[in-house]
């Protein structure tokens, strides 16, 4: 991506107002395992007293890319950076994958028109509502 995509476009990365600002007015926090860069306001604090905070994302702007301990940070649960507290990871997590929807990964159920729209018959389980007269 060119000088120009950076200037005007705000939905695959920080522009360049985005980056100067952060760089004039934050302090970089940390960096989690995607890539994204987390902040917080060297000065100003919102009206109810809490730091300014934000993210900078690696790639495409997706909420769904901010890992929990950094939504948890982000949104002052606790003061303290993730990377300084963060429990050793359990056998059963599995890695990130992000939202599909909309995109041709997306999941279709069996019967859905993406997939042929066939599904299969009835069991005979089901009974029709119709509605008393």
């Amino acid at each position: 991506m060119g000088i120009l995509g950076k200037i005007f476009t705000w939905w695959d990365g920080a522009t360049i107002g985005t980056s100067l600002w952060s760089s004039m007015n934050g302090e970089h926090v940390g960096t989690d395992a995607q890539g994204n860069t987390y902040f917080r306001a060297k000065k100003a604090k919102t009206v109810e007293g809490y730091e300014k905070r934000w993210v900078i994302y690696h790639g495409a702007n997706d909420a769904s890319r901010v890992p929990a301990e950094w939504h948890g940070w982000l949104h002052h649960s606790y003061d303290a950076v993730p990377e300084s507290h963060l429990p050793a990871p359990r056998i059963w997590e599995v890695d990130y994958t992000p939202n599909a929807t909309g995109t041709a990964m997306a999941y279709r159920p069996q019967g859905a028109l993406e997939r042929g729209g066939r599904r299969a018959p009835a069991t005979g389980d089901y009974e029709a509502w119709t509605p008393d007269a």
